[in-house]
């Protein structure tokens, strides 16, 4: 098989992709173990490529992946507005990585996590 199993059935593997992927989207580093982040590697540069795409149904595909988390919230006189992670993804994100043809996330190892001695990682965007 060309994917990790990370232990769990197929429907939480699919959710907790979805929920690192957007975390790393919003907070644009995370720490993590290193299987889930080999693993959030691919869907982070399947987000980015959709992301760069930018038309309707590359926004749709996204949304349908992604969870609805508010990324950041600004003020902008006497309003306030607030970017969801879809935003920031469309906005901020894909065009960072224009001329950038993929690698979109760097890993740097930590050492091992004190209760398992999982080996931590922390994975951020280039």
């Amino acid at each position: 098989m060309s994917y990790r199993k990370l232990g769990r059935t197929s429907s939480q593997r699919k959710a907790l992709l979805r929920d690192l992927t957007t975390d790393l989207i919003v907070n644009e580093r995370i720490t993590t173990t290193e299987a889930r982040a080999k693993e959030i590697r691919s869907t982070f540069d399947k987000m980015v490529t959709l992301g760069k795409r930018g038309d309707l149904h590359a926004r749709r595909q996204a949304a349908a992946f992604l969870r609805n988390k508010i990324a950041d919230v600004k003020e902008d006189g006497d309003s306030v507005v607030v970017q969801s992670a879809l935003q920031k993804l469309f906005s901020d994100v894909a065009p960072r990585y224009a001329e950038r043809n993929g690698g979109y996330t760097r890993i740097l190892k930590m050492g091992a996590r004190r209760g398992d001695g999982a080996q931590l990682v922390i994975i951020e965007m280039v």
